[in-house]
């Protein structure tokens, strides 16, 4: 290296420290000047601490009222069977995701929609207060009445499904409409519990929950 090339790194190495010392005496300047600035304006930091903690708790109160609303929405809620509101008037998953607000309602843990391509037959699925899993098939029908009755190859699915893929002891089939004869026979053997139209009919008005209005349930199961 020639004598030029290291009088010029030392003094590139000279300008850097210098830079460096600049910055640092700067940044204590500011730094003073701030300290400066809270002590005599110290009031202003209490002023944002109290809009901060004013924020805040305006911010809980408004998501427990929220809370508060969705919980009374879901003890009082009433459906009704026709109407633009009704059960008839919606699309199958609105249908399956009602099935579950009333489970909601009756005080089911975990009730929850599972319907999709791999549910399992399983549509909606929930814990009773007595610790029993309820699993759901649910089948929304367009034209409830006249239209075509829910068979017993519905209830077959659900029967080798709902317990060993969800470990349930109260399987359900619920529609809108009706039931064909050969599927009431087979759910009564088998123990496949039937909601037809005039049951959630029933369901849905409230108050009552759903295990007041079946039959042949089994014993309570063991709470989780």
């Amino acid at each position: 290296m020639s004598p030029a090339q290291r009088r010029r790194r030392r003094s590139r190495g000279s300008d850097e420290a210098t830079l460096w010392i600049v910055g640092l005496i700067i940044a204590a300047a500011l730094a003073v000047t701030v300290l400066h600035w809270i002590a005599a304006n110290w009031w202003v930091l209490v002023v944002v601490a109290a809009l901060g903690t004013a924020g805040g708790g305006g911010w809980l109160y408004s998501v427990r009222a929220k809370a508060r609303l969705r919980a009374d929405h879901q003890q009082n809620l009433r459906l009704t069977m026709q109407g633009p509101g009704g059960l008839d008037a919606m699309h199958h998953q609105q249908f399956e995701y009602a099935i579950r607000d009333l489970l909601l309602r009756d005080g089911f843990s975990g009730a929850r929609r599972i319907g999709g391509a791999n549910d399992q037959a399983v549509d909606v699925l929930g814990t009773d207060p007595n610790g029993r899993v309820w699993a759901l098939q649910c089948k929304h029908k367009d034209n409830p009445l006249h239209g075509s009755k829910v068979g017993a190859p519905v209830l077959y699915q659900l029967a080798g499904t709902a317990g060993r893929a969800y470990g349930a002891t109260v399987p359900v089939v619920v529609t809108n409409g009706l039931f064909s004869t050969p599927a009431k026979e087979w759910g009564r053997l088998h123990g496949i519990h039937l909601v037809d139209r005039d049951v959630l009919a029933r369901w849905a008005a409230g108050p009552w929950p759903l295990w007041n209005l079946l039959q042949r349930l089994p014993p309570p199961g063991r709470l989780p």
